[in-house]
């Protein structure tokens, strides 16, 4: 896949294109602010909360920790990840085209793609995760490729998308992508250094509360859960804040760049390096499992470059609130 211009960034969590793969020029902003789309979102007042993990069994690699204390102001985030509702009305009232368009191909998982057309949809697969595949015309509205389809998928999270389509869409709908600090603080639901959006045992009473995989990963998927790919955004239990679609389903991007290094003190509204190669991702998707990938957790993160798209991947947006609104 080298040859493609691609390389992989945490093996099961996504894969990425290299930057400026296909020689594609960056997006100028052509969609300011026009659109309200009607999406509910909850109010979090300016609060205190403990950043970052130093669970033992975490990536210690990837900058999960240390923990840190971090206060914001008050913002406003999304109930539920984009879905493909509303991105299809964004795109019939633009015109847009994802960077998946452009590009002409995108990343779809292995056991996406029907058996029956495998040799005739994957065009190559990375390197060092083969469950990756490059399928020409994949995209948003085509998530496994030619021959699929969102129709039945209408409430699930908009896929296949980058960082530059993500941020495309939340200026035309008036908001911003959240930082880290916002979107941990979010998902913690008002828990305090708690491992997942409701505590710290991931199958409570037994119980299925997100989706991610189940059986041995990368081969087998027994969807204990109900679902093999992504599921409708409200399928499982929100967090306390009322949240959906918090933890596994699809990995959620932020705004912020990623950086491994963070300030031990106390700060107020935290961002990520200046500058960077790829963009935080948060939230794990419904391809984390436990034994190989638990980046559901809500102090795990990764990366992926800004024009990246994977049918596990997608966002949700924020508003910050002017001071009349608080």
């Amino acid at each position: 896949m080298e040859a493609q211009g691609s390389e992989k960034v945490g093996k099961c969590c996504s894969a990425s294109r290299r930057s400026g793969a296909g020689n594609l020029s960056a997006i100028d902003v052509v969609y300011p602010g026009s659109q309200t789309i009607d999406v509910p979102m909850v109010q979090l007042p300016g609060s205190k909360f403990l950043m970052g993990t130093d669970y033992p069994k975490g990536f210690a690699a990837d900058g999960e920790g240390p923990v840190r204390s971090v206060i914001l102001t008050p913002f406003a985030i999304d109930v539920v990840p984009v879905t493909n509702e509303s991105f299809a009305e964004f795109v019939q009232s633009t015109g847009y085209k994802t960077d998946a368009e452009r590009f002409g191909w995108s990343f779809v998982f292995w056991n996406l793609i029907p058996e029956s057309r495998f040799q005739q949809l994957v065009t190559d697969t990375v390197a060092e995760a083969p469950w990756w595949c490059q399928v020409p015309g994949a995209n948003w509205k085509n998530p496994e490729g030619p021959g699929s389809s969102i129709e039945s998928r209408l409430d699930h999270p908009v896929v296949h998308v980058s960082s530059r389509d993500a941020e495309q869409y939340a200026r035309w709908t008036n908001k911003e992508l959240p930082s880290e600090a916002e979107w941990e603080y979010a998902a913690r639901g008002g828990l305090t250094q708690k491992l997942y959006p409701w505590g710290d045992e991931l199958q409570p009473d037994g119980k299925h509360l997100c989706n991610i995989w189940q059986g041995e990963f990368p081969k087998r998927n027994t969807a204990d859960d109900g679902w093999l790919g992504t599921c409708p955004v409200r399928a499982f239990t929100p967090n306390n804040f009322g949240l959906y679609s918090i933890a596994g389903n699809v990995w959620e991007w932020t705004a912020d760049w990623f950086g491994v290094q963070h300030p031990k003190h106390e700060t107020t509204d935290p961002r990520g390096p200046r500058t960077g190669s790829g963009r935080v991702m948060k939230g794990g998707s419904f391809l984390c499992h436990e034994s190989y990938c638990n980046r559901y957790r809500v102090a795990a993160r990764t990366q992926n470059t800004p024009d990246s798209s994977t049918s596990n991947l997608g966002f949700r947006c924020v508003r910050r609130l002017k001071t009349s609104d608080r």
